[in-house]
């Protein structure tokens, strides 16, 4: 089974370089890519129930009914929410969160160990539920640190979550043996970028 992981497209506080995790925000129409071709088709979709991953979903595959996944919705940043790097800087708190590597928590938010775990159930539950269904290849609309918490979980060469950084509507296209994990051996194959160019580039927009 082929899975296609898609990072949402850009939302206004994206393009302003603001954390946005739990902030339900729309997508910022003037990024939307207008070539959306390029994007495989597939048989069953999965989207994390924020707002611009459902509205991600309905751009790319207009047709096609989806499933949405709770447990992959983005991390909550807490008090950061909102917030850019400049206007956190001076922070000592978030200073120390740099310096750690992105571990621990925010400010009144959740911390990275707890939602690599919820995101990686999520996955689970969603993988069993396509390979009960028999389906051949699978699209997934969800956030850059859901693909990072998801990636580096399954990822058999075991490369760190930051490696798995991508654009918005860019992603990774995973295999899967269903037998293999139907047995429990939870594992992602042929790992490849599904875009070489960043989708986001403002000369590819219009």
């Amino acid at each position: 089974m082929e899975i296609i992981w898609v990072r949402h497209f850009m939302t206004p506080g994206n393009r302003k370089k603001q954390y946005i995790g739990s902030t339900d925000e729309p997508l910022d129409e003037e990024m939307i890519p207008q070539d959306l071709k390029n994007y495989p088709q597939i048989d069953a979709l999965t989207v994390s129930p924020m707002l611009r991953c459902r509205q991600t979903a309905e751009r790319i595959w207009p047709s096609m009914p989806f499933e949405t996944e709770p447990l992959m919705r983005e991390l909550d940043f807490g008090e950061y929410e909102r917030k850019t790097y400049e206007e956190l800087k001076n922070e000592p708190v978030y200073q120390a969160w740099l310096d750690s590597g992105g571990a621990g928590a925010f400010p009144g938010g959740e911390d990275r160990e707890d939602f690599q775990k919820r995101c990686v159930q999520g996955a689970e539950n969603m993988i069993s539920r396509l390979i009960a269904e028999d389906c051949k290849r699978a699209g997934v609309v969800v956030h850059g640190g859901t693909i990072m918490a998801v990636l580096s979980a399954f990822d058999p060469e075991k490369r760190p979550f930051y490696h798995w950084q991508v654009c918005n509507g860019n992603g990774y296209i995973t295999d899967i043996d269903p037998e293999e994990w139907k047995k429990g051996v939870h594992l992602f194959y042929n790992v490849r970028i599904l875009h070489e160019i960043d989708i986001t580039d403002g000369e590819k927009l219009r």
